[in-house]
């Protein structure tokens, strides 16, 4: 294959060029011409590319896999409150993760601590009450302190015994504390005498007490703020230029009532920041979106504070009363619209309000007298209804404007990188001038390897980019190189990419709900991913300006869209026939009329298929991705025939063609998205983006005739004859990407390389005449696409070495799957 080639000074021909070994990058060893791929890299000193501001890279911070309770927040009791319920999750009651031995009964009464917090628990004398903490127990050290405080109301003076143990007996001194009267806090500090990650937490009556707000908590936390150390410590070690909060799905789903009698105390509503500030034991609570309670003990306060402690830029998201995250409803209440907006331009002035204002004063009675210095805010996350949305979106940018005209108000562009939703959103956004537009999407590894240059051609003078979500589906280095190789891209268009987070951030092992995360964790470690590795490299060597560079490339994307056929369902039952598959020049390939039996089709998915009355029948209401294919993987150039019927469930059809294995196919998603949407979506080892989408919907009992043609590269769909759609995947997945800036503190210039293939990168470096060190400093992340950190095995891990080579023009052998940051000297 050949590649345009440059002569360089150092006399290097392609016969002669010598590849440094994958183990030691940088040193030069012999090698077979397939071992490696050869660049070359052209750096212009001279002139100036984008400023990079320090904000460009951030994290999002959402309640999501338990990031919050039981994760970040460093509370070791869990349903601290017995406030869990059916609302939350349908299996939480009000003594979820407790135990009672004896006699006690939750109560929701007049006689509750406080009418935010609803419930609590009525304790027999001689009775006792087990906490088992989150994961496999509560975690203690040997030798570290631990608080204990709970609220209590005793009609008469009565002792309570409190231990720290685990199976094998105590883990602290028992202590006692002695409680009479109306509801008050009671303390003890334990001091471990060994460490365990199974403990209980026991509280032992001697009489009829209430209990409310039990809490352990750790001495030894994040800046003494109540963080947990190791997840805050690693999301600090980042440097990270912002903190996004606290959603995400959090903050435009549910009710957009308050937490009050009014509203019968509604569980299921949008995150509303005035319920998360002030004493813990009066914040509200709230069902989180993703299945389980929420407490706000890490509440608004407390965002801002590590956003603080981080030197990171605090950028809230407040409710837009237009629901999103599959709810995709519009709040019509005029007066519930005013309120939120007040509610918005209070918490600007919570943040940065003098101690003379209502909610300055507020702030400096938690202990923060100083501001916090909001600058940037969003308003909604994702909405699918960009119409209501930015018609709401309006009046709070109007009010937040007149007020703090400073305070930068982020809109957003709904939940995919294109689409119907998408292009709307950009057009309001854009027409009305806003200054900065939230994009998210999550894909696969290839679609991020294809689209580098997305923000090549934004206009550089229409609304700057918050890339505020994405994530490449996966948590092995395949993944994190694609992001890198993304990231690049990033870099380059910092004039119009202003301010970037990979999500989500953390995750529980033992409590997931999405994937992939960069931080994991449980009750006693935390690790990050090699998505963490990537992001912690990029953020940590940003540099203030990028140098304009170009690389050569890899060949692009060749050959026809080839491979087998599919057929599928998701959550639905259908019954397909006439299967026909044509060649280009009419030779039949296959003709299935399932009049006989389906030995043909390989089953590789769920579901359960079977040959009915000529039909071939996915009869499995919930099961997913029941994948069965026939054909060869060769085929390429054909037409493809299909007939359809749903029968039930929430979904249509899915087709698919271009099958190559379980993991890398194409599909036509006919009523895919809950039977809202048609699209086609590309997988490549596992990991799935979309093509084309419109807006429709599948008919049960109604049989459609769906016809694929293949011709190259290039893909028109049929739907009863008349064209749905049609696209061109020609777009390369270019694995070899880079891009240069330059550090202003320490004249360094860095070169930042990924090379997202199984072959070394042997490349010429040109650095434009550049007066340059010789030694050079490396960072290289390097490992097996799919390798995978865990809480035992680091696989991807920084290495970090000197390069003895680097002049104005130089060589140099990046490995193979590998990012290279190498930082040289100017002279």
């Amino acid at each position: 294959m050949s590649r345009t080639r440059t002569r360089w000074r150092l006399g290097l021909s392609a016969a002669v060029l010598l590849v440094a070994s994958t183990a030691v990058p940088g040193t030069t060893v012999p090698a077979s011409a397939a071992d490696v791929t050869d660049y070359a890299i052209t750096v212009d000193p001279k002139r100036s590319g984008p400023a990079i501001g320090d904000t460009l890279y951030g994290v999002f911070f959402e309640d999501i896999n338990r990031a919050a309770d039981g994760g970040l927040y460093a509370e070791l009791v869990q349903n601290r409150s017995f406030e869990y319920g059916t609302a939350d999750n349908a299996s939480y009651t009000p003594l979820t993760s407790w135990t009672v031995s004896g006699g006690a009964r939750t109560l929701d009464d007049d006689g509750r601590l406080d009418a935010r917090n609803r419930t609590y628990l009525s304790l027999d004398g001689g009775s006792s009450v087990t906490n088992s903490g989150y994961n496999t127990g509560i975690r203690v050290q040997n030798g570290k302190t631990y608080d204990f405080s709970a609220w209590v109301r005793a009609d008469a003076k009565t002792p309570l015994t409190v231990t720290l143990h685990d199976a094998d007996g105590t883990l602290a001194e028992a202590r006692q504390v002695t409680a009479r009267g109306g509801w008050a806090r009671y303390r003890a500090r334990f001091t471990a005498t060994r460490g365990s990650t199974t403990g209980r937490l026991t509280v032992a009556a001697g009489g009829p007490v209430a209990l409310d707000m039990v809490s352990l908590m750790p001495r030894d936390t994040y800046k003494g703020h109540g963080l947990r150390k190791d997840l805050a410590g690693k999301i600090a070690a980042l440097h990270p230029g912002f903190v996004r909060f606290p959603g995400g799905c959090l903050v435009n789903t549910g009710s957009m009532q308050g937490y009050d009698e009014a509203s019968g105390f509604q569980r299921k509503r949008s995150y509303q920041w005035k319920d998360t500030v002030g004493p813990v034991e009066r914040r509200a609570t709230n069902s989180n979106f993703w299945g389980y309670n929420q407490s706000y003990g890490l509440g608004y306060f407390e965002y801002f504070q590590f956003a603080e402690d981080i030197g990171a830029m605090p950028l809230p998201v407040v409710p837009a009363l237009v629901t999103g995250c599959g709810q995709n409803r519009a709040t019509d209440d005029a007066a519930l619209l005013r309120r939120h907006i007040q509610d918005t331009l209070d918490l600007i002035e919570f943040a940065n309000g003098p101690v003379t204002s209502e909610w300055g004063a507020r702030r400096a009675a938690m202990g923060h007298p100083k501001p916090f210095h909001l600058t940037h805010l969003e308003v909604g996350n994702e909405e699918n209804l960009p119409d209501e949305f930015f018609a709401r979106f309006t009046q709070f940018r109007s009010a937040i404007a007149a007020a703090y005209p400073d305070v930068t108000v982020i809109s957003n562009s709904g939940p995919d990188d294109s689409g119907t939703t998408f292009d709307t959103a950009w057009k309001l956004n854009r027409d009305a001038g806003v200054g900065m537009v939230d994009e998210h999407y999550y894909n696969s590894p290839q679609w991020f390897l294809q689209n580098n240059d997305r923000y090549d051609t934004y206009d550089r003078n229409g609304p700057k980019v918050f890339l505020g979500e994405y994530a490449s589906g996966g948590n092995t280095f395949r993944n994190a190189l694609a992001e890198a190789a993304y990231m690049t891209g990033l870099e380059r268009n910092a004039d119009v990419v202003e301010l970037a987070s990979y999500a989500p951030l953390l995750a529980n092992e033992d409590y997931v709900q999405w994937r992939p995360d960069m931080i994991w964790f449980n009750n006693h470690a935390s690790w990050g991913s090699a998505d963490y590795e990537v992001q912690k490299l990029f953020m940590n060597n940003v540099g203030d300006r990028v140098v304009p560079s170009t690389a050569t490339g890899t060949p692009a994307v060749s050959g026809p869209i080839a491979g087998a056929v599919g057929l599928s369902t998701w959550a639905t039952t259908a019954a397909y026939d006439d299967v026909r598959v044509t060649g280009a020049d009419g030779t039949p390939l296959l003709d299935e009329d399932f009049g006989g039996d389906a030995t043909r089709w390989n089953h590789t998915g769920g579901g359960s298929w079977s040959v009915e009355d000529g039909q071939y029948v996915q009869s499995d209401v919930s099961a997913e991705n029941t994948m069965v294919s026939a054909g060869d993987p060769a085929w390429h150039d054909y037409d493809l025939h299909v007939k359809a019927t749903k029968r039930s469930g929430k979904e249509g059809f899915l087709v698919a063609f271009g099958v190559k294995d379980t993991g890398t196919y194409y599909w036509w998603n006919l009523g895919g998205w809950n039977n809202t949407t048609s699209a086609v979506e590309q997988a490549v080892d596992g990991g799935k983006s979309t093509l084309i989408s419109r807006p429709g919907s599948i008919e049960t009992g109604r049989a459609y005739d769906i016809d694929i043609k293949v011709r190259g590269r290039q893909v028109t769909l049929l739907l009863d004859g008349q064209e749905w759609g049609s696209f061109t995947d020609d777009k390369p997945a270019e694995p070899f990407r880079q891009v240069v800036t330059r550090d202003a503190r320490t004249g360094d210039l860095i070169v930042k390389v990924v090379n997202a293939q199984s072959t070394d990168a042997r490349t010429a470096v040109d650095l434009g005449g550049a007066k340059v060190a010789r030694r050079a400093a490396v960072t290289t992340l390097s490992a097996a696409p799919e390798a995978v950190n865990t809480e035992t095995a680091t696989a991807v891990a920084p290495v970090r070495s000197t390069f003895d080579g680097a002049a104005g023009r130089f060589t140099y052998t990046f490995p193979a799957n590998s990012v290279t940051f190498l930082r040289i000297r100017q002279r």
